[in-house]
């Protein structure tokens, strides 16, 4: 067991005052067998008028800050503080039900209904190009094994395609990171994500954090900023993490923060501002996901998620 603390910090600047609308925040963990939330602390400057918190359709924890209308500033800056305790699994250790250890397999009928908007496939796939190249991965002629054609498009995806960092909004269509073969980890995760629905199987976006040991500094990519993974259901399993990016099979070094069908439905920040287009000047972000000492009582709590 690890404890880990996260500190995430953005800053959104404008070259004159300007008022705010709401804004959504997915700062904090879930909660689970494998990550367990000691302490949680949210500083906002300025200071909303109100903050609420509210469960979304996947049961991910979301801060809603409402401003006042005479609240006007050139900085509006975000600070989220966790603590907790993280169980790695270094799999592919998955018990999958012996009917489900060969693809292609059924569902049940008893999880079907609640699987199908996670097999269902999103994005067009022009000439079958993401269907084609996922088959690659299965035998031809014979059934292939279900863990071994997850962790080697887990590993194809980190060999096969060049990392990128990229700063602006949004999640490019899965056809398009395919033909050009790079991009970032929420890029290639909805690929991933794309290619097994394709295949009909249950697979689904996280966002979170990535923690990167001094051990594998040179291997992990996405530190220092939010990260994107997939999770694939597997009878027998549950939901099983794959990290294409970095090839991570399993929660190891993986803070688990929002699960959605689609990456526009966890996005960490998003707000609203009352001003000019060109007013915006930048938005920085500074994240450090580090292996600490549990936090002292007497830290003051800003806001704790309650």
């Amino acid at each position: 067991m690890t404890l880990l603390t996260v500190r995430h910090v953005t800053t959104y600047r404008y070259l004159k005052a300007v008022s705010f609308g709401e804004h959504r925040m997915m700062f904090r963990p879930r909660d689970s067998y494998d990550q367990k939330l000691l302490d949680a602390r949210l500083a906002i400057s300025p200071e909303p008028s109100s903050i609420r918190w509210v469960h979304d359709a996947f049961g991910n924890c979301v801060a809603i800050a409402g401003f006042s209308s005479d609240c006007e500033a050139t900085d509006l800056r975000f600070e989220s503080n966790i603590w907790l305790e993280h169980s790695p699994s270094t799999g592919p250790e998955f018990a999958i039900e012996d009917a489900a250890r060969t693809y292609p397999f059924s569902y049940s009928d008893e999880e079907m209904p609640d699987l199908l908007p996670t097999i269902a496939p999103c994005y067009p796939d022009p000439g079958q190009a993401i269907h084609s190249w996922v088959r690659r991965f299965l035998h031809k002629g014979r059934p292939t094994d279900t863990g071994m054609l997850l962790m080697t498009l887990t590993y194809a995806l980190k060999e096969s395609f060049t990392y990128e960092r990229r700063t602006e909004p949004g999640t490019r269509p899965p056809a398009l990171t395919l033909a050009l073969g790079r991009g970032s980890c929420r890029d290639l995760a909805l690929l991933m994500i794309e290619a097994l629905r394709s295949l009909g199987l249950a697979a689904r976006f996280v966002s979170g954090y990535i923690y990167t040991p001094r051990r594998a500094e040179e291997r992990h990519r996405g530190g220092g900023s939010t990260h994107a993974w997939c999770e694939v259901y597997l009878p027998g399993a549950g939901w099983v993490e794959f990290d294409p990016t970095n090839a991570i099979i399993g929660n190891r070094d993986l803070i688990r923060v929002a699960v959605a069908r689609d990456p526009s439905q966890a996005v960490p920040l998003s707000g609203t501002y009352f001003g000019a287009s060109e007013d915006f000047l930048d938005m920085k972000v500074d994240i450090q996901v580090r292996s600490e000492e549990a936090p002292s009582a007497q830290h003051p709590v800003l806001q704790a998620a309650g």
